[in-house]
């Protein structure tokens, strides 16, 4: 049964390899066995025998179910049949012996003869039971940690090193609105606000850099339909048995409602900061012994101590009274006023001690501060000057919460006044009102006539808002040129409106400052609590965005807050999403406007006009599309196409129709671009129409824009021989100086103007001024939309022969234009 012979140091390299089989098979700690076929033991290791508990003699040459007995046999009876039918057959299982139960691993090899058939098989087994059970362990220890990290109260996440999740709970999923499928496919900095992301970094860095164990902090996630989730989160590292970073454990509390209870209380308690600040009051507060816990501005300014040097101070230190007659200190109320639990007022003829010494009489009463359960946990302390002491208390105040320029409250003042103002008027279902006013193109003042001018403007405009509105009614300066008007006291729209129409009508009568009478226009947005908005933030923005609106259709006019107008940045969107696509299909076009001598009836010159037609349907106008093209940065390329297109056309009809002069309209953004010269020079040479056939439509704000390189650009254009048009004269700022000095060959009376003749008689002067300028200063001159005989007539008396508009034609494709070409005098050339 296998033992070597006796050995010494001499004779180690004589053993045979036998022997040194016989000699691990015996040592082995499994057990190893060959049974023959038909089952009997031919050879059993020691561990095999201690393990059956057998002598050899007792199971050499016995068979394996009279060895281990009838149950055990039948345990392994089918692995040990698939042995002998030739097939290897592993198992793990629970083998009784006498006294305990094993858990082995074992297998049962046959032995192939050389004919391939089985002549026995080899048994090994081995005690696996101590593995086994840690194994079990540690597959409870994961079902208790997997239970625990489901069924957590708070998001648990599994984070790898390069930040994607290896697994969630479901609290984490529902609290960011994704299922655990998706979130396992993304990152967490995917789903990270920007803002708190680098702070996120920085501290895993640490953590994985071993400079700390964990860390936890305040960290904002997207939730999936895009609002911001506030959780606290705390992170730890699990590293692997070489010490490197295996995955972060992730533990993520939704705390959105504390945040939002944060910020409502922190909205109050500025509310209460506005309010104290604001008061002509001086007030004091402090805790139950006495000690300063807060001081309002006049309370500064008249007890001569800050905020920051009062603070934890003895009341007596800081409010020093004494009585005027006497001499002698004075009695604080507030020390009455919290061991009574009541008010108390101050005696009379008593003075307030300065810090530099100076005294002032003063009234004041005192009452305590109470906590929610009605304890009282301090005292408050309100009171006034009523010497010269108090003005100059009351200044220090002003200065703090109104504008330095106009004297009006500043945005603080109109918030706090405003809350107060929709507190009161909600349970009395009465509305308040936020007018939103806005100077229409007050920086050309600035540039033209100088920042003083402009000051001078802005407090004109002030005074003149005072004037129009009521007692009880605020008018604050937010900044810049930027007004708000509140209505406290509001039965329903008409009166808001009412207001609104009259400040537009005071201000078109010219608004008169220290130098010079101005003429200015509003654009003026109007909402109202609480049909657009409860709050006065909300209110102020609704106003804004409707003063926009009225800028939006062509400024010097208001507009009323709707809804619809919330919708603002989305309708944007989606223009400039259709643009772009429109800019693929080739959806954009060019149009042309006939303009016509009326004294000849001849066509002498078309604008290119752009339209966004589709099936011959217009889809946005170009005062809705254009803007957003300036915004989206999309206005120089279509501009150039437009140029472009316009040019290649009139080449076109040159050829047929003799020369056709063609005017197009350019942007702002346009012009400015540096190469907008270099653009205009290949465009005229890739086409080959003539410098003189082309007239560039330009407004009087480009021109007046103050920018160094205009007056430069403007020269370099007319020396190409292209022509020049103020396009809209008339309805800004343009001063004649500078009109005189720059190369402009024609002036464009603007529609509003021409509307007008001869019902409105400023409209009418301006009109016959315009033409008469603009012979003086041998330009020439057009009216644009000229749309009645009556004003046809009135034009050309006044002097004004070349008009345009839908009297004579209204914008068409190009085959449209070369019919009227084609129909009209031969004889046009003479024209030119």
């Amino acid at each position: 049964m296998g033992r070597l012979p006796p050995r010494d140091g001499n004779d180690q390299l004589a053993w045979t390899a036998s022997d040194l089989t016989a000699q691990v098979l015996s040592v082995l700690p499994g057990l190893v066995a060959y049974l023959d076929p038909e089952r009997r033991y031919l050879y059993a290791n020691p561990s095999y025998q201690r393990w059956m508990v057998a002598e050899p003699e007792d199971m050499i040459g016995r068979t394996v179910a009279d060895v281990l007995g009838a149950e055990r046999y039948a345990m392994v009876e089918e692995d040990m049949d698939k042995a002998f039918a030739g097939t290897e057959s592993h198992f793990e299982r629970y083998i009784p012996f006498d006294d305990h139960e094993r858990y082995v691993s074992g297998s049962y090899t046959p032995d192939h003869a050389s004919d391939g058939s089985v002549r026995g098989v080899i048994v090994m087994v081995v005690d696996i039971t101590e593995r086994h059970e840690l194994e079990l362990q540690l597959k409870e220890s994961q079902s208790r940690f997997e239970g625990a990290f489901e069924h957590a109260s708070i998001g648990m996440a599994l984070v790898r090193p390069d930040g994607g999740f290896m697994q969630v709970n479901g609290v984490l999923g529902r609290m960011l609105g994704h299922t655990a499928a998706i979130l396992v496919t993304k990152t967490f900095q995917e789903i990270t606000h920007p803002d708190d992301l680098a702070a996120d970094l920085q501290l895993l860095g640490e953590l994985i850099a071993g400079e700390r164990e964990s860390y936890q902090m305040e960290k904002r996630y997207f939730h999936r339909d895009g609002h911001t989730v506030h959780t606290m989160l705390s992170v730890s590292l699990v590293r692997d048995v070489e010490g490197d970073p295996m995955y972060f454990v992730s533990q993520i509390q939704d705390i959105s409602e504390r945040k939002a209870a944060e910020a409502a209380l922190f909205h109050e308690r500025e509310l209460a900061q506005v309010t104290l600040k604001s008061i002509g009051d001086a007030v004091i507060t402090t805790d139950l012994e006495l000690r300063i816990t807060s001081l309002n501005p006049i309370a500064e300014a008249m007890t001569g101590w800050t905020h920051a040097d009062a603070l934890g101070k003895p009341m007596d230190d800081v409010f020093r009274i004494r009585d005027v007659d006497t001499g002698e200190a004075a009695d604080n109320p507030l020390r009455a006023a919290i061991k009574g639990n009541v008010i108390v007022g101050l005696a009379s003829d008593t003075a307030l001690i300065h810090l530099n010494g100076f005294d002032s009489p003063i009234e004041d009463s005192a009452a305590p501060i109470h906590d929610n359960s009605g304890r009282v946990i301090g005292g408050v302390l309100v009171f006034h000057d009523v010497s010269e002491t108090r003005a100059l208390a009351m200044k220090m105040a002003h200065l703090a919460s109104h504008d330095t320029l106009t004297g009006l409250p500043n945005r603080n003042v109109l918030h706090a006044r405003m809350e107060q103002a929709i507190a009161a008027a909600l349970p009395r279902h009465r509305r308040v009102a936020a007018l939103f006013i806005d100077i229409d193109h007050f920086k050309q003042v600035n540039d033209v006539l100088g920042h003083k001018a402009g000051d001078r403007l802005l407090k004109a405009v002030a005074q003149l808002i005072r004037s129009e509105i009521g007692d009880d009614d605020m008018v604050s300066r937010l900044g810049g040129d930027e007004f708000v008007v509140m209505l406290p006291h509001v039965d329903n729209a008409a009166h808001a409106v009412g207001v609104a129409e009259r400040l537009l009508e005071r201000v078109n009568e010219a608004v008169s400052t220290e130098s010079a009478d101005l003429s200015v226009n509003f654009s003026i947005g109007i909402s109202l609590c609480p049909d657009d908005a409860t709050d006065a933030e909300n209110l102020i923005h609704n106003a804004d965005t409707a003063m926009y609106e009225a800028k939006q259709q062509g400024r010097n006019g208001y507009r009323m807050f709707s809804t619809n107008m919330r919708h603002r940045g989305a309708a944007h969107a989606a223009i400039e999403v259709a643009l772009r696509k429109a800019l693929v299909r080739n959806e954009l076009s060019v149009q042309y406007q006939p303009k016509v001598d009326v004294r000849t009836g001849w066509i002498v010159g078309a604008e290119a006009l752009l339209r966004w037609i589709v099936d011959g349907e217009e889809v946005y106008s170009p005062e809705e599309f254009i803007p957003i093209a300036e915004e989206a940065g999309l206005i120089v390329m279509i501009g150039e196409w437009v140029l472009r297109r316009a040019c290649e056309q009139a080449e076109k009809w040159r050829a047929v129709y003799k020369r056709v002069p063609i005017s197009v309209n350019v942007s702002a953004v346009q012009f400015q671009h540096t190469r907008f010269f270099e653009t205009l020079t290949s465009v005229l040479d890739d086409t080959g129409l003539p410098p003189a056939l082309l007239e560039l439509e330009l407004t009087e704000r480009m021109v007046m824009s103050g920018h160094g390189h205009v007056p430069d650009l403007l020269q370099r254009i007319k020396k190409l021989g292209v022509k020049l048009s103020l396009d809209d004269f008339g309805t800004g700022y343009c001063s004649l100086s500078y009109l005189k000095h720059f190369p402009i060959d024609t002036l464009k009376i603007d529609r509003a103007f021409i509307r007008d003749i001869g019902a409105d008689h400023q409209s009418t002067t301006i009109t016959g001024a315009i033409v008469a300028l603009a012979h003086s200063l041998d330009k020439s001159v057009v009216a644009e939309g000229v749309e009645t005989t009556d004003q046809a007539q009135y034009l050309l008396a006044a002097g004004c022969p070349i008009m345009q508009g839908f009297l004579y034609g209204m914008p068409m494709p190009p085959a449209e234009f070369a019919e009227l070409l084609a129909a009209a005098d031969d004889s046009m050339d003479e024209y030119f």
